[in-house]
């Protein structure tokens, strides 16, 4: 604040404070206000005994010296002994606020440890980088969690268990089940998921590719991304693949930019559910303060295993969709009309005096969508949630198990008998 000759003539600015900051930092400030670069200047702070700085640390004992003192109410107290105590005070709230903040900083190094797991997936999602890295550790953890978990069924149980999750058959039998260890089983399943895996990519590269080399031909230069519908028989996702990468992999890279997308959907989705837990789980652990039990190493312990059970339910999800995914298709009759609609499909009817050769199913690309712009089509930009290809009769309605009936319970041929003791007994 500039002065005018004038002000500094009548002795510069004067702070007057009506009671004490708990922190000394805000004080020193406001009195910093005059006095600034060799201007005069003066300050002056009045304080009540019932100030909630005062009420809070010492104004009973305080209060007790003025009576004995035999101060009157509303006498002016100049001592430096009160200075002292206002500034033993303003220790004390400096000392619990810094608690407070160091306490809440180590709950937040626990998130940070979480978040830059889930960043760094994210990252590769979001570029592609490290993308097989990633889901060939997603399915090593998968191996390894699933055989700890599930290795105590009966064999056919563990295979329905297995089929129900991720689509896939052991390939190990019965005999190989009891017999091996855990690691061999886990390798000898990690195996079979790259199989899958592999096999599922080639499936569908090769029924995607003859559509995009036949557009590619004729407009190719003219498109940068174009929208590929998959689904997994329950939900659809209309996924950016870029045109020429896709073209040059003849197929490969739809299947690559579906693991890109299913990612970070996944990551984001779980990710916001997983925060919200944290925080109800933040405020639950200060009850163990009343059993004598430190909150902060409840709070690292359960955190731990809610981030386990994260990522154990992220790497199940984009596996089973990695590994169910397909290319809808729809009928014959169907390919041919979209082709004569939009060219995109070409097909060549049967020669004269020749037998007619009964048409494959197609995949069904009349909801193919291109972009014409000049970046990359965000992941999330044309995401179509549906269930719409899951109607489709060109693939197969997936095994159900049948209900298993208990010793205990009624026999279902209506005897009024248990299990056990009727249909059961042998």
């Amino acid at each position: 604040i500039k002065l005018t000759q004038e002000v500094k003539d009548a002795g510069g600015l004067a702070i007057i404070g009506t009671e004490r900051h708990e922190s000394r930092r805000v004080d020193r400030q406001l009195r910093g206000r005059a006095g600034r670069q060799g201007d005069p200047g003066s300050s002056q702070f009045f304080v009540s005994l019932e100030d909630d700085l005062m009420r809070l640390f010492g104004s009973e004992r305080i209060a007790r010296l003025m009576d004995t003192m035999g101060i009157k109410e509303g006498e002016v107290i100049q001592a430096g002994m009160m200075s002292r105590a206002i500034e033993r005070a303003q220790k004390k709230v400096e000392e619990n606020n810094f608690g407070i903040r160091k306490r809440l900083l180590e709950y937040d190094d626990v998130m940070n440890s979480q978040r830059e797991v889930i960043y760094t997936r994210r990252h590769n999602a979001v570029f592609g980088e490290r993308i097989e890295v990633d889901v060939n550790n997603m399915m090593t953890d998968f191996a390894e969690n699933f055989i700890e978990n599930y290795r105590g069924l009966p064999f056919d149980e563990f295979k329905v268990e297995l089929i129900r999750q991720i689509s896939i058959e052991p390939s190990f039998t019965e005999e190989e089940y009891d017999d091996l260890k855990d690691p061999q089983l886990a390798e000898m399943l990690l195996g079979d998921m790259r199989s899958a895996l592999k096999r599922r990519a080639a499936q569908i590269a090769q029924q995607a590719f003859p559509v995009l080399e036949a557009i590619y031909k004729e407009q190719g230069d003219k498109f940068e991304n174009i929208s590929i519908p998959l689904t997994d028989g329950k939900r659809g996702l209309n996924v950016p693949v870029n045109f020429r990468r896709a073209i040059d992999s003849r197929g490969l890279e739809i299947h690559k930019a579906f693991s890109r997308v299913m990612m970070l959907i996944t990551i984001d989705d779980d990710w916001k559910e997983h925060l919200r837990d944290m925080d109800d789980l933040k405020q639950s652990v200060q009850n163990a303060a009343y059993e004598q039990k430190d909150p902060l190493l409840i709070y690292k312990f359960e955190s731990f295993e809610l981030f386990r059970q994260m990522i154990e339910k992220i790497n199940r999800e984009v596996l089973s969709m990695l590994l169910k995914v397909y290319l809808p298709v729809a009928p014959a009759s169907a390919a041919q009309n979209g082709a004569a609609a939009g060219g995109a499909v070409p097909q060549a009817g049967p020669v004269q005096g020749q037998q007619a050769i009964p048409q494959r199913n197609r995949p069904d690309m009349s909801r193919m969508r291109t972009s014409r712009n000049d970046g990359p089509v965000p992941p999330g930009a044309n995401r179509a949630m549906g269930g719409s290809a899951a109607a489709d009769g060109g693939r197969p309605m997936p095994a159900q198990a049948e209900k298993r009936v208990g010793r205990n319970d009624p026999c279902p041929c209506g005897s009024g008998k248990k299990y056990k003791n009727c249909h059961g007994a042998a």
